[in-house]
Formats: C-alpha cells, structure tokens, sequence
C-alpha cells in the first residue's frame, strides 16, 4: 500500500454561495483537480475529503451545500468535517493516516492560502512529507487596508511561504510522475 494520501480541503458547494465567489479561475482549477484526483486513483493513492463546517449559513451541514462541487465525481476514501482552517483539528485525520503508515501528503483544494496552506504547515510540524500542488488549489482576491492582493500574489505567496520550509510545491504532472 502506498504511503502517501491525497487530501482534497473544502472543495464544496458551500463555496459558490460566498458574496466572493469567482469562476474565472474555475475551469483551470476543475481541469488539474481531475487530473490530479485521477492520477492519484491509477497510482491506489487514498483520496480524503475534507469539508469544512459551520453551525450556520452555506457551511453548515443544514444548508445542503456541505457536499462535493459538482465536478468532482470521485468516491473517497474517507471524509472528515473540520470546524477550523486546518484539517487535523478535532477531525481524525491524523489518527487515520497514521493508522495506515500514511507519511506523505499531496495537498489541494479551497483555500490556497488559507485552509490548504494551514493544513500543509501543521501536517509539516506533525512529521508529514507534504507536497503542496498549487495548481490544483482555487482562491479569490483579499483587501486589507485598501491594498488587493490578486490571487497570482496570493499563490505566489504561498508557495515562498510554504517552498523548503512546510512543503515541496510541486504541479500536477511534477506530482504524479514522482509518485
């Protein structure tokens, strides 16, 4: 059994229901999602989905959108709901890849820099091998004090962050031909 798994972060309909939801970037992001989950699938990788879940509005379990976004067509291994931006907290994951010498993770989903770069910083200090696969990750603009950061930046961003200190950032071919 492989030792790695891919954990696919909050790649759920909630999402569409956000006053900033985009789809500029969806195709591109829908067209490496599938790749990646498929290359995973031939390779007998374990695919974990992880839904994030709120007490109310679009991510609350009540709302009907706490599912997978329509495109995905997969079966997972397993699903975790997570309360927080990582998706260890609270959940199992930890428990279940350890539980099945799981050591490496490929990361990808919803938020870029915000759920699956958390998720990918505290995988990394829980001992985990992480690549991180930007391309298969979707984000939207952020203001702050009157300054946007687009989400180029905010990739960009994330990968210096992540790059030799949490992760290998890698793209979707890169990933599943070291797999």
């Amino acid at each position: 059994m492989s030792r790695t798994a891919l954990i696919n972060i909050d790649t759920q309909q909630s999402f569409e229901q956000r006053p900033f939801w985009q789809t500029a970037d969806l195709p591109a992001f829908q067209a490496t999602m599938l790749k990646l989950i498929s290359g995973c699938l031939q390779h007998n990788i374990p695919v974990v989905d992880i839904f994030h879940v709120d007490d109310q509005g679009p991510f609350s379990l009540e709302s009907g959108f706490v599912k997978p976004m329509s495109f995905l067509r997969h079966q997972p291994d397993v699903i975790f709901h997570k309360h927080v931006h990582n998706a260890f907290t609270d959940t199992g994951l930890d428990f279940w890849l350890r539980s099945r010498d799981i050591n490496h993770l490929i990361i990808c989903g919803l938020r870029t820099e915000q759920c699956c770069e958390t998720t990918t910083r505290v995988a990394s200090d829980l001992g985990y091998q992480v690549t991180f696969v930007t391309e298969a990750t979707l984000t939207f603009p952020m203001t702050h004090k009157g300054v946007t950061l687009d989400v180029e930046t905010l990739r960009h961003r994330t990968e210096t962050v992540l790059e030799g200190r949490f992760a290998t950032v890698k793209t979707v071919t890169e990933t599943l031909e070291s797999l």
